[in-house]
């Protein structure tokens, strides 16, 4: 039977956060998650994180990290791309996913950012938020990747695994990170998704998690009720 054990201490989050980031170490060091490989890649260039993030919307890693390869190669910064032509755009990060209104969008951004905070990316949740196709996640996902400013973006992976855990029982990404940045020690904001991105692509995944290797089964509430009770 499983030992009753408190999500909700921040030690106990720790530790779980410390364990997930043991298991995928050698990934996360061999294979990046694309935003983890711009943000070292370019020394946490804020531009470049928040494109790459809006590309990545509804697209793969593997495909976010060559289109932003591509597109950067070619538009190096804000000035660049706000003066590109959208439809070399479109080639550029062809295929992601909704690749046309994304060449537009973030073409918009990068006018922007240029025009009205003089190509420097702002540092502000609210004036991220301000931004064309840039909700909660992709604020937070700057803040961290492109600043270093601990905040915690929640993407399907955080959400799901976060909610198998037990650790919380939300909705939506949104109630997730509220939660989260309640009862997660400050500490361990920064590397939370980049950890659990890598964590939910391997072990943790949305169909047939690898329940076997996973070190966090102890303090599983879905492992508990999918698999230990019925044993």
């Amino acid at each position: 039977m499983q030992e009753t054990i408190d999500l909700h201490s921040s030690n106990v989050l720790h530790r779980i956060i410390q364990d997930a980031s043991h298991a995928v170490e050698k990934a996360r060091r061999e294979d990046p998650t694309a935003l983890q490989e711009i943000s070292d890649s370019t020394d946490g260039d804020p531009f470049r994180v928040l494109i790459a993030t809006v590309l990545s919307h509804r697209t793969k890693d593997p495909v976010t990290a060559k289109a932003s390869t591509r597109l950067f190669a070619k538009y190096p910064g804000p000035k660049q791309l706000a003066k590109a032509n959208t439809r070399t755009i479109s080639l550029l990060i062809k295929p992601v996913g909704f690749y046309k209104t994304k060449a537009k969008t973030i073409k918009r951004i990068a006018k922007i950012i240029l025009e009205k905070y003089g190509g420097k990316v702002p540092d502000d949740m609210d004036l991220l938020l301000e931004l064309p196709s840039v909700g909660r996640k992709t604020a937070n996902c700057v803040l961290v990747y492109g600043f270093k400013q601990p905040a915690i973006p929640v993407d399907t992976h955080v959400h799901r695994i976060f909610n198998r855990l037990g650790v919380v029982k939300t909705k939506t990404p949104e109630e997730t990170e509220l939660e989260l940045t309640l009862i997660v020690d400050k500490r361990d904001w920064l590397p939370l998704n980049e950890v659990f991105v890598k964590f939910g692509q391997l072990i943790c995944k949305p169909i047939g998690p690898k329940c076997s290797v996973c070190p966090l089964t102890d303090r599983c509430k879905w492992y508990a009720e999918n698999y230990q009770q019925k044993n």
